[in-house]
C-alpha cells in the first residue's frame, strides 16, 4: 500500500506538533543546566571525578549509546516508511525501536546494580552523585519515551487513526531522549 509522495512544500513543514519541539527546548535547556552545574564541580575537582568515573564499565557505556542511536535510526525509518505507506515496515521499526529502549534500560539496570554492589551509591561523592542524577533522569525520558512510542504503534496499527504529525512527534521525543544520552555519555563515560 503506497501513498503518494510528499509534495514539495510539505517537505519545508517541521515535523510533528509544534508543542513537542516545545518541549523539546525546554528539556534541551533544562538538561543544558544540569550539564553546566556537571562540568562547574568537574573542573573544580578534576582528579577525584577521574578517579570515581575510573569505575565506569566504559564498554557498557558505549554499548548503551550503540543501542540508543540504533534505536534513533529505526524510529526514523519508521516515520519514513510511514510517509509512504508501508505501515507493516513502519511497525517492524517502531517495535525496533522500543526493544532498544528495552535493552538500554535493562543494560542501565544492570550497570546501577554493579556500580552499587561494588558500593558507589548516590552518596559516595560528587561524581557518583551526578551519575545517578542524569542517568536517573535519562532513563525517566526513557520511560515517558515508551509511552510516545506507544502512542506511534496505536497510530499505525489502524487505518482510522493513521497521523503522520502523531507518528512524527513521538518520533521526535524519542530522538530528544538519544540526543540527551549522547550528551551524557560524553560527559559521564567520556570527558577527561
Amino acid at each position: 500500500m503506497t501513498q503518494p509522495a510528499i509534495s514539495a512544500g510539505s517537505a519545508t513543514r517541521t515535523p510533528g506538533q509544534p508543542d513537542m519541539w516545545v518541549l523539546v527546548m525546554i528539556e534541551a535547556l533544562t538538561f543544558s543546566a544540569y550539564f553546566v552545574v556537571y562540568t562547574f564541580f568537574y573542573r573544580r575537582s578534576p582528579e577525584a571525578f577521574l578517579q570515581s568515573q575510573a569505575h565506569l564499565d566504559l564498554a557498557l557505556g558505549v554499548l548503551n549509546t550503540v543501542i540508543l542511536l540504533t534505536s534513533s535510526w529505526a524510529i526514523a525509518r519508521c516515520v519514513d516508511r510511514a510517509r509512504n505507506g508501508d505501515y507493516a515496515a513502519a511497525l517492524r521499526n517502531a517495535w525496533l525501536t522500543v526493544a532498544g529502549g528495552l535493552l538500554f534500560t535493562m543494560l542501565k539496570l544492570y550497570e546501577w546494580s554493579v556500580e552499587i554492589g561494588k558500593g558507589f551509591t548516590f552518596t559516595t561523592d560528587a561524581f557518583f552523585s551526578f551519575y545517578y542524577f542524569l542517568t536517573a533522569m535519562h532513563l525517566l525520558h526513557v520511560l515517558v519515551g515508551f509511552i510516545a512510542l506507544g502512542v506511534v504503534i496505536h497510530q499505525i496499527r489502524s487505518p482510522a487513526r493513521r497521523s503522520q504529525e502523531i507518528i512524527e512527534t513521538g518520533a521526535t521525543f524519542w530522538h530528544m531522549v538519544d540526543f540527551l544520552w549522547v550528551i551524557i555519555f560524553a560527559l559521564i563515560y567520556v570527558m577527561r
